[in-house]
């Protein structure tokens, strides 16, 4: 098996603890229209699939998915959330000394997020400073969402390594999918936002409990 070269980072839930956030913007835009706040328990299983669809399930979970509120609550929603991306968001312990040895070992880093596209920079850049990681992707208008791989593989064209040569680190069923479909080794996290069962029913090839562990990964299991 080739030697590892590159790791593609899920960002929330995997890189990042930004689910008060994601819950904090949506029910205020969700409040603001007459609609009922949503649990952080229920936030956690309707992240991971992109903004639109994060939309339409807490709308769904009002009763309230249509076309009028979720033009109005996704406004609102991304007006609130660019304008204070950093609330109460930081880096799960470890990640930031993960990073520091991967660039040691001359292992490529990356993100790739259903998140849209600035704001996952902004947040990026914000936390862990520009220039760490090599590439950072989230959704542009248009483009699709995880667990299509396309994402995925440019990132590996972009960093000129083979899809196989890359750990693509995530914590839920649609990280997991990608990387399969990507063609590159799924490493199922389980300090994010769900939890073991999903990542073995998803098939993840590896399941770490702690960020370090991926170091292992890179000498061991390969």
């Amino acid at each position: 098996m080739d030697k590892i070269k590159a790791c593609v980072f899920d960002l929330d839930g995997t890189l990042t603890n930004t689910i008060n956030a994601i819950a904090h913007f949506g029910n205020i835009a969700l409040i603001a229209y007459g609609l009922n706040p949503v649990s952080v328990t229920d936030y956690k299983l309707y992240v991971g699939d992109g903004r639109d669809k994060l939309i339409h399930r807490i709308l769904a979970a009002n009763g309230a998915d249509n076309a009028e509120m979720f033009e109005k609550v996704g406004s609102l929603y991304d007006e609130n959330y660019e304008k204070d991306f950093l609330y109460d968001t930081d880096a799960y312990d470890g990640i930031r000394e993960l990073l520091s040895s991967l660039k040691e070992r001359g292992v490529k880093t990356a993100v790739c997020s259903n998140k849209p596209d600035n704001v996952a920079h902004f947040v990026i850049d914000a936390i862990f400073g520009k220039g760490v990681f090599d590439i950072v992707k989230g959704v542009k208008d248009g483009a699709p969402t995880k667990p299509d791989p396309s994402s995925a593989l440019e990132i590996a064209a972009e960093l000129n390594v083979k899809p196989e040569e890359c750990l693509f680190p995530g914590d839920t069923k649609v990280d997991i999918a990608t990387a399969k479909n990507a063609g590159m080794h799924s490493v199922g996290v389980l300090w994010g936002f769900r939890g073991r069962e999903e990542l073995e029913n998803a098939g993840a090839e590896f399941i770490i409990e702690k960020p370090d562990e991926i170091l292992g990964l890179l000498q061991g299991g390969f």
